[in-house]
């Protein structure tokens, strides 16, 4: 069975272009697809019913292609059956195009946006126009209740296809509501400070302040601390009045601070592997590394239950796909953390997935239990000391053609899954990974002396050094994320002498023009460099 949105819009012509320039065979599964396509499922009647707006395009007598947005109350879009959709036709500026349009051509094409999570539904169809007189009966099923304004008409569309499309290029934006909700703990925090601030003015002593780690703008406290591993503890981060905490998808992480053992305030970034529905709390898993730089080590000593965290606002580099293809996700050690998140998210939408766990030992394993309740035959197990070895190569020969792979874990698990999809052919977008240390270097480390323009320091930074790591302990502040050459959060740009660039997140514009680099994992080609810090 074809794909019904690709029988419509693949045309022969559309289809010599693929081929000319070179993704036909990235749609060429589109001929035998499972799913037609043509009938909306619950995944799809979610999305229409949270939508305020879309745009709706109609072809005119001429052949002159018409598109206009049409808004509303959220759902006014209905989903009247697996075929169905319509809406009712409030009354606008009563040029009647789009009506003109559909009398003699009944072909319409819908995109409905979800700017805030980067999501798309394309819907091809045909249309028909009711008037009240005619059916007061349906016109009534497709009224909004509440919504003052003047239905004209009905408008139902038989569904002759539809498509998710992938968020490539889709620049998010916010409604007002959504801002209001991200923004609302931060709203909260400069409630309470004015507070004690109004104390302090009335009585003219000191409030007291509760103690906490950090300077971020997201107030969380220490509600729970559990073992995961011998080397592996979780920590759940609430908001301190119990408010929500602001919305996140699968992939994302925070910047918690962290007091390392020489006294230096901090940070570093771990990925959120709660459950992305929860809203009452963030769950961050952290691997005690002793031969590491320090801040796993002093997150272990030091975060207790009750502990105040100043920290950054939740972000996310390392989305899920939002079209219905498949997800292989493929997680090593402590690299389970996002991908967790991941299958629970894919496990709620009811999306096809696999999820492929190679670990040292059943002991080091965080979240297996979990994982093997929650997800069934979707997991695969791959336990070393046990002589159970991920295949790679197995994984993705199995793998349907429209898989996309997400990989997190050690470097060369993920430089193996890299290599081995592209030896199959498979485009570099399919293949999604996150690493949690850097790239391993392709020369010994030197030290360098660094000098600060606008503080006017200079700073030896040795060869065991990052010069984040330098530039901090001097006193410095610079911001910092991921400290693995991944999130750009560390770019400074360079004002004299030649940097070694070691992070895979600068394009070379970034690198070469704008003279950036990131000073958490990249070093030097001269003795000496100058920073715009």
């Amino acid at each position: 069975m074809s794909h019904a949105y690709a029988d419509i819009a693949f045309t022969p012509a559309v289809r010599a272009v693929q081929t000319r320039l070179g993704s036909r065979a990235n749609y060429a599964s589109f001929d035998l697809a499972e799913d037609h396509n043509d009938r909306l499922g619950s995944l799809e009647a979610e999305f229409i019913a949270a939508r305020d707006g879309f745009y709706q395009a109609t072809v005119s007598e001429t052949g002159w292609p018409y598109v206009q947005f049409r808004g509303g109350p959220a759902g006014f879009l209905k989903v009247l059956d697996e075929k169905t959709i319509g809406y009712a036709d409030f009354r606008g500026n009563v040029q009647y195009i789009s009506v003109g349009n559909l009398q003699g051509n009944d072909r319409v094409s819908i995109i409905l946006m979800d700017y805030a999570n980067r999501r798309r539904l394309k819907i091809l169809g045909r249309a028909r126009l009711v008037d009240l007189a005619e059916d007061p009966a349906r016109i009534g099923q497709l009224e909004v209740p509440h919504y003052r304004a003047r239905v004209e008409r009905g408008v139902i569309i038989t569904v002759e296809g539809y498509d998710w499309n992938c968020p490539q290029h889709i620049t998010p934006r916010f409604t007002a509501a959504e801002l209001a909700e991200s923004v609302a703990p931060l709203h909260a925090e400069l409630a309470r400070l004015q507070h004690e601030l109004s104390l302090v003015t009335a009585t003219n002593t000191p409030a007291v302040m509760p103690q906490g780690l950090g300077k971020g703008p997201l107030a969380l406290r220490i509600t729970g601390v559990r073992q995961l591993t011998p080397r592996v503890s979780a920590y759940e981060l609430s908001a301190p009045d119990g408010s929500e905490l602001p919305a996140i998808q699968a992939g994302a992480h925070i910047d918690v601070p962290v007091r390392l053992a020489n006294g230096a305030l901090s940070t570093r970034r771990y990925s959120i592997s709660s459950d992305p529905h929860r809203r009452d709390a963030y769950e961050v898993a952290v691997l005690r590394e002793d031969a590491g730089s320090g801040g796993s080590a002093a997150v272990h000593a030091t975060y207790q239950l009750g502990l105040l965290l100043h920290c950054g606002l939740p972000g996310n580099n390392f989305n899920l796909h939002d079209d219905t293809g498949t997800a292989v996700l493929i997680a090593g050690g402590i690299g389970i953390t996002p991908i967790k998140a991941m299958a629970q998210q894919l496990r709620a939408k009811g999306r096809n997935f696999t999820l492929h766990y190679a670990v040292r030992s059943r002991q080091e394993a965080a979240y297996l239990d979990l994982l093997e309740r929650e997800l069934g035959a979707r997991l695969h197990v791959y336990i070393a000391d046990q002589k159970r070895k991920l295949d790679i190569a197995t994984v993705i020969a199995n793998a349907t053609r429209d898989a996309v792979f997400y990989v997190c874990g050690p470097e060369r698990l993920i430089d193996g899954v890299r290599a081995a999809t592209k030896k199959a052919g498979m485009v570099p977008a399919r293949v999604r990974y996150e690493r949690f240390t850097a790239a391993t270097a392709q020369t010994p480390n030197q030290g360098v002396m660094v000098t600060l323009d606008r503080s006017g320091k200079r700073i030896a930074v040795l060869a065991e050094q990052s010069i984040l790591d330098a530039v901090q302990a001097a006193g410095v502040e610079a911001p910092a994320g991921c400290r693995n050459g991944s999130c750009r959060s560390c770019a400074v740009k360079v004002l004299s002498g030649e940097p070694e660039h070691r992070d895979n997140v600068l394009s070379n514009t970034e690198r070469t023009q704008a003279g950036l680099m990131c000073i958490c994992v990249s070093r030097a080609r001269t003795p000496e460099l100058t920073l715009d810090l």
